[in-house]
């Protein structure tokens, strides 16, 4: 069985090729070789930037896939380009969308599934959608059997552990510390979080399994939080209380649009999804990394690397817990 990944070294992507590589499928992973390689296994390394489709071309000319997953496509140029190089040169497309392409219309009390229509605000999600309605034309024409899936947010070693408000956030500085940090409205918005290594199980067994051909599938685990859950749990990774603050996302994403986008245009919003079509179609999907554990370990890795994002100096974020505590806003213990 071989394979092709195109980007490789990513988060997701280090899940994807361990769990190939436990498949016996011989990996091929195209990059810039920018980033660490965290993978234990032997792989073939094609190195070019996808964004230059001739490079792309050269490096696998006269070659041919099983699987063709494609990690790194963000636009409906990119989808463009790789269908003109690789149709015909594989058998199965595989195709890391996002649940964004849901939009944010979830009503609290629906968990969404792959029937739910596709209403994307973001221009993230949008452009995922224009590629996968441009991968499924070319299933059509049959230059190659397309399978699209859409993690939700995926964590883990080689990443950062998103709170509420940002990607990168300082909260968990801050909690550590015994600090209060802040989280939108009362917190009782739905999330999910799924690990690297599961969300990259669903990708490297849907490989050449025919029930995948032509479907979608949401790559999330099951278990439902709120953000207090969220906050609390990663607070227990880090042996200290969290002291939360619950204030309104306006309020909030007025102090600094840009630096909270994440809250205004995803978090802010209920975000469950279910992956029990992915179960069924693929059963070796199963999560198996709780969020305790998958959060210990993200946080010991961010150590590691010397990315751990400190609060020190930051005006902005301790500026807005003074303006809460001053409106007598009293903190709340998770």
């Amino acid at each position: 069985m071989k394979v092709l990944l195109i980007g490789g070294t990513g988060l997701i992507s280090t899940g994807i090729v361990t769990h190939l590589l436990s498949r016996g499928a011989a990996v091929t992973l195209f990059n810039r070789g920018k980033r660490e390689n965290r993978i234990e296994g032997e792989v073939e390394i094609l190195l070019g930037d996808r964004n230059d489709p001739a490079a792309l071309s050269r490096c696998v000319a006269g070659r041919t896939w099983d699987a063709v997953i494609d990690m790194v496509c963000f636009t409906p140029a990119q989808a463009e380009a790789a269908i003109r190089i690789f149709a015909g040169k594989c058998r199965q497309f595989i195709f890391c969308s996002t649940v964004c392409t849901y939009g944010v219309k979830i009503p609290s009390e629906v968990v969404v599934d792959e029937s739910f229509p596709q209403e994307p605000i973001s221009g993230y999600g949008r452009n995922k959608l224009a590629c996968e309605e441009l991968l499924m034309e070319a299933q059509e024409r049959g230059d190659f059997e397309t399978t699209f899936i859409r993690p939700s947010c995926t964590y883990g070693p080689g990443a950062s552990l998103i709170d509420n408000l940002e990607f990168d956030p300082v909260a968990w500085d801050r909690i550590e510390k015994g600090l209060p940090v802040l989280c939108a409205g009362d917190g009782l918005g739905l999330w999910v979080s799924t690990h690297r290594d599961d969300v990259g199980k669903l990708f490297a067994y849907a490989v050449l399994n025919e029930k995948t051909y032509g479907e979608d599938y949401n790559a999330t685990r099951d278990l439902i939080f709120t953000w207090r859950d969220v906050y609390r749990e990663t607070a227990a990774a880090l042996g200290r209380p969290a002291q939360v603050l619950f204030m309104p996302a306006d309020w909030i994403v007025a102090h600094d649009p840009d630096r909270f986008g994440l809250l205004r245009e995803i978090t802010a919003f209920h975000g469950a999804y279910t992956s029990e079509k992915a179960q069924f179609d693929v059963p070796e999907f199963d999560c198996e990394v709780d969020y305790p554990e998958g959060a210990a370990q993200t946080l010991e890795d961010l150590r590691r690397r010397g990315a751990w994002r400190r609060c020190e100096g930051d005006a902005v974020y301790e500026a807005m817990v003074e303006k809460a505590l001053a409106a007598g806003v009293q903190p709340v213990t998770l």
